[in-house]
């Protein structure tokens, strides 16, 4: 029988024994801390960057914008109105941020619906709203960047569960403000875009459709800006725009659109107050109005009339009023307009010009050139052609008067005539350069003050065709005519911003794709996160 001893050596295995398994769980330990240290460490560094990104945001554009049409970057003109703010904007937008993409689904059912109801098959078309809110993110963005003291906030309102979030709106403002609104807030001012006006942001494009071509147009930015200007505008210039006569328009009816582009794109989107008015019932009180805009009369007016207009520019000898006279191309016997510019020293005569394209003796629309640079100011690209179509010739009358004429654009003189009155005669004129747009100014002084009261006369109404104002990158007649009218008035220079054509392939991600990528970025630090305690419950378990 053998038996077994029990050795020293054994004693000293076994009491060597809990050593080692200490050392392995200080180990297990050590390195399950390290582990813990390092995710939170990642995920603070994560965390970190996730706040300096959002920071940086606001004042730096963290997106690129890789779009074909470049829809989600502001044009320069914006830009630098936002870095000369001098005042803050709050602007409120009365509904949540996501429905835009509502507003976009129900206007790509809108238009599809129109189109199948009339028995055609429209090719696809998405209406981008949603792009709005990435749109007001920039006006943020950019405002934090200037030298000017203001900046702008946007924020977004449910007014469902919010009534109260326009009572301080609605102390400074006579309309109503209600749900799918944008308002735009500057001191006491305040300006409110309802739902027409934010849908008419995307439109079709007109010169496009023409050609059965469905392309939209961007004006959102456009629209945006001016409303920012407007609640910052200081010097507001009242307008009474003369679109009625006893009740009856003042104009043709081809005029219809050429009036409406005028009134609401030059004028009211750029501080111009524009109230309709009857040149007949209407009292022209020198309080209310700085300026008269007559737009291409078709009748003339009555020796009444005619004292009411000179009473307004005279002003008990205060003068500082203005007229805006735009004549119709075709109608030429009005003698007591006539005569009431010809005391301006101003005629307009009875024939068009024109000028030669070369091909067949055929004529294009006239191109002016600019001769007073002082009344038109700075304008961005003088480069872009000044288009006066139908314009007719403006005569500088040489006679004793107080008044001193400038003549702003003119025509080459190698532009033909088209007469519109058997008694023309062109030919008996020198051959010189040929007026289009003519300011003259009457003088009042008392000591060492002087009171001025101006008379613009723009002889082509189709100058402000649409096509020739909002397509300001094409053409130089938006700022060409809005420089000018902001010199006349006083006020301080505005912008015209182009709108933009939007295409139908883009290559870079919607703003829907943009909140996955935002997901995906979110979600990748937190996979690391889980896979690190993956780990360390594995190393722990071994």
């Amino acid at each position: 029988m053998i038996s077994m001893k029990k050795t020293d050596t054994d004693d000293i295995k076994t009491s060597n024994q809990p050593e080692k398994n200490d050392s392995g769980a200080l180990k297990k330990m050590k390195y399950g801390t390290m582990s813990l240290v390092t995710i939170a460490i990642v995920c603070a560094i994560v965390i970190v960057l996730n706040v300096m990104a959002a920071v940086m945001e606001k004042r730096r554009p963290m997106k690129l914008d890789l779009t074909g049409d470049n829809r989600y970057e502001l044009s320069d003109e914006t830009i630098d109105v936002l870095k000369n703010l001098d005042q803050d904007v709050e602007i409120l937008v009365t509904m949540p941020r996501t429905d835009f993409d509502e507003m976009s689904k129900q206007a790509e059912y809108e238009y599809q619906l129109y189109y199948r109801m009339a028995g055609i098959t429209p090719e696809p078309l998405e209406f981008p709203y949603d792009m709005i809110p990435t749109i007001l993110d920039k006006y943020e963005m950019y405002s934090r960047q200037g030298s000017g003291k203001g900046n702008v906030t946007v924020k977004y309102v449910n007014l469902n569960t919010d009534p109260d979030a326009i009572s301080k709106y609605k102390k400074y403002y006579n309309g109503d403000i209600t749900k799918n609104s944008i308002v735009f807030y500057s001191g006491e001012s305040v300006r409110v875009l309802g739902t027409t006006e934010i849908q008419t942001m995307i439109t079709a494009d007109a010169a496009a459709a023409q050609n059965r071509q469905l392309t939209l147009v961007f004006a959102g930015e456009s629209i945006i800006t001016s409303q920012i200007m407007n609640v910052t505008d200081s010097h507001i210039v009242k307008v009474a725009f003369a679109d009625k006569m006893n009740g009856q328009s003042l104009y043709r009816d081809v005029y219809e659109d050429n009036v409406n582009t005028l009134r609401d794109e030059i004028l009211a989107k750029n501080g111009y107050d524009c109230t309709s008015f009857d040149i007949v019932n209407d009292e022209l009180d020198t309080e209310l109005y700085d300026l008269v805009v007559i737009p291409m009369p078709q009748y003339d007016f009555s020796a009444a009339l005619i004292e009411k207009l000179s009473d307004f520019m005279y002003n008990d000898e205060k003068y500082g009023k203005n007229i805006l006279y735009v004549p119709d191309v075709s109608i030429t016997n009005l003698t007591n307009i006539d005569e009431f510019l010809e005391d301006w020293k101003i005629r307009i005569e009875p024939w068009t010009i024109a000028q030669p394209n070369g091909i067949g003796g055929a004529i294009e629309d006239i191109t002016l050139n600019i001769s007073d640079e002082e009344s038109v100011g700075a304008i961005p690209n003088k480069s872009l052609p000044i288009v006066a179509p139908l314009a007719r010739e403006i005569t500088v009358v040489k006679k004793n008067s107080e008044c001193v004429v400038k003549e702003v654009l003119k025509a080459p003189n190698t532009a033909p005539y088209k007469l519109l009155s058997e008694d023309a005669d062109p030919e008996s004129n020198e051959i010189t350069d040929r007026n289009v747009v003519v300011k003259s100014t009457k003088e009042h002084g008392e000591q060492f003050d002087v009171y001025r009261s101006n008379l613009l006369v723009v002889s082509s109404p189709v100058m402000f065709e649409n096509s020739f104002i909002v397509q300001s990158s094409t053409y130089n007649n938006a700022n060409v005519l809005l420089n000018t009218l902001n010199t006349m008035t006083g006020k301080e220079t505005g912008v015209v911003i182009p709108e933009k054509s939007l295409q139908h392939a883009v290559i870079a991600p919607t703003p829907k794709e943009d909140k996955g990528i935002i997901y995906i970025l979110v979600a990748i630090p937190a996979i690391v996160a889980i896979i690190g305690l993956v780990v360390l419950i594995r190393r722990r378990n071994r």
